[in-house]
């Protein structure tokens, strides 16, 4: 039977079906591979946001609606610009910058679909295991806020 409310319990299912844990071993087991799982995720996000600032695609200036397009200009390019402004020798570290977001937004996923479980351990492992990693990998450096994609918590 799937909980509808928070327990606290080592019997649970964590993601799929053959993820049971019923003894103590196993569940504090789960709980350090969850949160590892959510400290690696905030590791990922501070490579990509490093990798982003490298490739060239920092800080934004204001949007195109603002600043309004130059006169005589085509008023669709402002539409089209931020998919094409990077030029030819940028689109590789796009394209990887593109598949490192994918990879994190999986994996931020997976930890929500793992806190579904209702299960109060699992809850405080995702979130322990996400602040440990914000505190070692995101929070010395002031990069999460010069990039600012999405203020979703699995982008």
């Amino acid at each position: 039977m799937m909980h509808m409310t928070f327990y606290w319990g080592k019997s649970a299912t964590i993601l799929f079906d053959g993820w049971r844990t019923s003894t103590w071993p196993d569940y504090l087991l789960s709980l350090a591979a969850l949160l590892l799982a959510a400290a690696f995720y905030q590791y990922l996000e501070a490579l990509r946001v490093r990798v982003k600032l490298v490739a060239g695609g920092g800080a934004k200036p204001a949007p195109s609606s603002i600043i309004p397009p130059p006169a005589g200009s085509d008023p669709r390019t402002p539409l089209l610009a931020p998919a094409f402004a990077a030029g030819a020798g940028r689109w590789p570290a796009r394209l990887a910058v593109a598949a490192m977001f994918g990879v994190n937004s999986g994996l931020g996923y997976l930890l929500m679909l793992a806190v579904m479980s209702f299960n109060g351990g699992v809850f405080v492992a995702v979130v322990v295991g996400l602040a440990l990693g914000y505190l070692a990998f995101r929070s010395s450096d002031g990069e999460d806020l010069v990039v600012v994609d999405n203020p979703c918590a699995c982008a």
